[in-house]
């Protein structure tokens, strides 16, 4: 059995050499929500502008994450805007280590954009604000 996950911030300037690994896992998460297209996301992941986390358990990549900052009147803010993986009772925890991240580069916040499902397994997260679709035909 592989060894417990750990979490590894992926240096922007190597996101090309695991791009391939990463971006199947990162694509259904954006599938999964539809909040903004796929393409938007990979691009500000390639550009640098957005951080990758995978939780790696030495053998394979369990699960991939990808976090931007934002400013709001409310402060700097960290925001999770993909994640997805395998075998989460594994890496879930590892959600300590992108808030602790936040805290060092100033962020009074970490905002997540994802299914209502992440609220039931996060502690200490809440929901704040909805996000409503009609249709149009």
């Amino acid at each position: 059995m592989p060894s417990k996950a750990e979490l590894v911030c992926v240096d922007p300037a190597r996101i090309q050499e695991i791009w391939s690994h990463v971006r199947p896992l990162l694509e259904l998460a954006s599938r999964a929500t539809c909040l903004s297209a796929f393409a938007d996301f990979e691009a500000d992941i390639l550009a640098g502008r957005s951080l990758v986390w995978i939780a790696w358990n030495g053998r394979a990549i369990e699960a991939a994450a990808a976090t931007s900052l934002i400013n709001s009147d409310l402060g700097r803010v960290c925001v999770i805007t993909l994640c997805a993986g395998r075998a989460m009772k594994r890496w879930l925890k590892l959600v300590d280590r992108i808030e602790a991240y936040a805290r060092d580069e100033g962020c009074g916040r970490i905002r997540i954009f994802g299914r209502k499902g992440w609220l039931r397994v996060l502690e200490g997260y809440e929901a704040r604000h909805v996000v409503m679709d009609k249709l149009l035909v």
